[in-house]
């Protein structure tokens, strides 16, 4: 089951949902800024994350900026305690199942989320109408 970590307002979370509904995905949803993760949790997910903390982070986000902390010089044990305390630092979707993680909204990137046949008819399709 694939698990999607969203915030009410954000933008690139209603279109993840979309996209997902729109492919026939199920998927269950989980509001961070209501019901914001725990440490093990976020643990969790960073055991996915390729980029560790600073992919988890949007650094863009006017509340990191007031923040004042550099992630980079943090322990990781640290840098989780600050992000369960502040969920709205996280960028938004992360989109997860058991195998796989993708944060922030790529349509080409969560393609992966597809089943496998699905993907294969789908690349077969693009592929065919290129050549027509």
């Amino acid at each position: 089951m694939i698990t999607i970590y969203t915030a009410p307002s954000c933008t690139s979370c209603k279109k993840a949902k979309t996209w997902l509904t729109y492919h026939r995905i199920p998927f269950e949803e989980r509001n961070i800024i209501a019901n914001p993760l725990s440490v093990g949790e976020i643990s969790r997910i960073l055991e996915k994350c390729d980029d560790g903390v600073e992919g988890l982070i949007s650094n863009r986000n006017r509340f990191v900026k007031t923040l004042g902390v550099d992630f980079e010089d943090l322990s990781l044990s640290a840098a989780i305690k600050i992000i369960s305390e502040h969920p709205q630092i996280m960028r938004r979707p992360i989109i997860m199942d058991e195998k796989r993680l993708h944060v922030g909204y790529n349509e080409e990137e969560i393609r992966a989320f597809l089943p496998r046949t699905v993907r294969i008819l789908e690349n077969g399709g693009a592929r065919l109408r290129s050549a027509i």
